[in-house]
């Protein structure tokens, strides 16, 4: 198999993914917009390379302005050294703090990616985030994460305690692509799936909004004519519910 071979497999993937599971997106998105049209908060996590879906997307175009990352610093891909990151993605305590230190209320949204959904720190804030009254979506791999035994002392993995729960259906251990000579796959899919569906999500729960009557918080580039004032005015009517400026 080859790159031609990966971009096929990534197009499958996505699609079934999406369209496999249009109950579950269309909850995640109907969350989405209740949680915007209500002004409440949303925030969007993930570990290592699962937090760069919460990268994708926040401050984008074409996004919704009100979508806050919880960026936990030892937990991020510029930690060094990098391992550091899998081993405090185990450790209890961690991700009930996480939800205290950024201010996770009841009513609020939050939306976990975690591929394997086996680690301490995912399960244990949408633990603590329920506890609160907070609606839990998460991104995750189902075959893998059934395929594996949970790391948090409850025992759960993220599949298992969160309301909404969405499938990438990538392989498991993520890994997708088989060559000739090499034991291990190369390829992993699940940035490239999870950050598809979560775009998608937004799109679908702008979509909801529109048809409520409700002006979705959408960012312009600040390339283009206007963006800037555009976007100064989205910053000031959201002022509560943004947490990254």
């Amino acid at each position: 198999m080859n790159g031609k071979d990966y971009i096929k497999i990534v197009t499958e993937t996505v699609d079934r993914a999406y369209n496999g599971q249009s109950g579950a997106v269309r909850e995640a998105a109907e969350a989405l917009a209740e949680t915007v049209g209500a002004k409440r908060n949303v925030f969007v996590f993930g570990c290592s390379h699962a937090g760069m879906i919460a990268e994708e997307v926040f401050y984008r175009t074409g996004g919704l302005a009100v979508i806050n990352p919880i960026f936990f610093p030892a937990m991020m891909l510029n930690t060094r050294p990098i391992t550091m990151t899998s081993a405090l993605e185990r450790v209890p305590g961690i991700g009930e703090n996480i939800i205290k230190q950024n201010n996770v209320k009841k009513g609020d949204l939050l939306i976990l990616h975690s591929v394997s959904g086996r680690n301490t720190v995912p399960v244990e804030m949408a633990l603590y985030a329920r506890g609160l009254g907070v609606r839990t979506v998460c991104i995750t791999n189902l075959n893998y994460s059934k395929a594996v035994l949970s790391r948090h002392p409850s025992g759960k993995r993220l599949f298992e305690v969160c309301d909404t729960v969405i499938d990438n259906m990538g392989e498991t251990g993520d890994a997708a692509v088989s060559v000739d000579g090499l034991p291990e796959k190369i390829g992993p899919t699940s940035t490239v799936v999870g950050a598809a569906l979560i775009n998608a999500i937004v799109i679908d729960a702008v979509n909801i909004m529109i048809s409520r009557g409700v002006i979705p918080p959408v960012l312009m580039s600040a390339n283009l004519d206007g963006g800037d004032e555009h976007n100064a005015a989205i910053f000031k009517e959201y002022k509560d519910n943004i947490f990254y400026m």
